[in-house]
């Protein structure tokens, strides 16, 4: 009799046990974020990382009555990596979102996991236009290259510079930017004499640098990825090109905040365009950039910026679902608008692109350090890749 009362207390303290697990469970949103934190895009993924994880700091881990759980991987920016990582987020860890994508292969990669198990992916860094075509379950927040490069071909042609060499890294950003920046350019009345694709990995910018340098046009425009910027400065500085006469410019992946002081003198009056800089004079990025600052050691870049809205856009779209993931959440996140470090954005509820400020700047010497300044914007820029379909 008393073993007959021990088994079915035990059983009563199991099923408890159990239920509280079950409740546990439901109660937990799981974010799986895919970033190269080693290799040739490692400073992507330490920005994005930093970033969301002073989203969530400032922001509180419970949001509508879940408790956010953050899974980071490392895809050392390998798409085959990235595929592998996300079926085992999705199957194994059962995350509510994936997000992150330090480049666009992955993205891609990424793209049919999201559909077929109807996860939502936000993506906070890759940026050539068609992604979030790929799938209906993408939101990006960081850009595409159409709408960084087009106003700099505008700004060009008003500024008397009317032949220019491209030279873009070898992959999907570049050929976007390539197209958009010649076209714009070429509408305006200027000339593209020369384009130049270099490969991604492990690039020598040499040859390259040297075919400019004969050609002698009025500017260089330049895509490269984040990370490689430092080597284009180099080797274009080593080339005397800028004593030449050439101008640099390129879209601000080119003087990412991340290495910009590392650059030198060579980078100073480099004119970029993009959506962010660590130098956007408003109290919400000066707050931003403090706080950033204060907790890693080092100054925020653009997909620091990509990788805190993104979690914003996961945090406001469960407290407009209340709890709710898949297409709900989705839905939800497709209708946002709201103040960034960056400036005013929203998600463009028919591609769930960003829509944003784009900002022409100079790189200037400001309190010892270099950085992107500001000296005009277009507003509400949606991607023009969609736009020209």
């Amino acid at each position: 009799m008393k073993k007959r009362t021990f088994l079915s207390a035990s059983a009563l303290v199991l099923t408890a046990a159990l239920g509280s697990t079950a409740v546990l469970a439901q109660d937990v949103f799981k974010v799986g974020l895919i970033v190269p934190m080693t290799g040739q895009q490692a400073t992507t993924g330490k920005q994005i990382e930093a970033a969301v994880k002073l989203y969530i700091a400032q922001n509180g881990s419970m949001v509508a009555g879940k408790k956010i759980e953050l899974i980071v991987k490392d895809d050392t920016s390998v798409p085959d990596v990235t595929k592998r990582l996300a079926q085992e987020l999705v199957v194994q860890d059962k995350v509510d979102v994936l997000a992150g994508m330090g480049i666009t292969p992955s993205a891609f990669a990424t793209a049919p996991i999201a559909t077929q198990s109807k996860t939502p992916l936000v993506v906070m860094a890759a940026a050539t236009s068609s992604i979030t075509l790929s799938s209906p379950f993408i939101v990006r927040t960081s850009m595409t290259l159409p709408q960084t490069s087009s106003p700099l071909a505008d700004w060009a042609a008003k500024n008397g510079i009317k032949k220019v060499v491209t030279m873009v890294s070898d992959y999907g950003p570049g050929i976007d930017a390539e197209k958009f920046f010649t076209a714009r350019l070429t509408a305006a009345g200027g000339t593209v004499v020369e384009s130049m694709r270099a490969p991604m990995r492990n690039p020598d910018f040499a040859p390259f640098l040297q075919k400019v340098r004969d050609l002698k046009p009025d500017a260089l425009f330049v895509f490269v990825p984040s990370g490689a910027g430092a080597a284009v400065m180099k080797q274009f500085q080593e080339r005397g090109m800028d004593k030449a006469g050439i101008k640099l410019i390129g879209t601000g992946d080119l003087t990412d905040d991340d290495q910009l002081n590392g650059m030198g003198d060579v980078a100073l009056g480099v004119v970029t365009s993009m959506q962010y800089s660590a130098y956007h004079p408003s109290a919400k990025n000066k707050a931003f950039v403090a706080a950033f600052k204060k907790a890693n050691n080092f100054r925020p870049n653009f997909f620091a910026v990509g990788g805190y809205d993104g979690m914003h856009v996961i945090y406001e779209g469960l407290k407009a679902t209340k709890g709710q993931g898949g297409e709900a959440l989705v839905n939800a996140m497709k209708n946002l608008k709201w103040e960034s470090p960056r400036g005013p954005v929203s998600i463009d509820p028919e591609t769930r692109d960003i829509v944003q400020n784009i900002y022409l700047s100079k790189v200037e010497r400001k309190d010892g350090e270099l950085y992107n300044v500001e000296f005009d914007v277009i507003k509400d820029v949606k991607d023009p890749g969609k736009a020209a379909k």
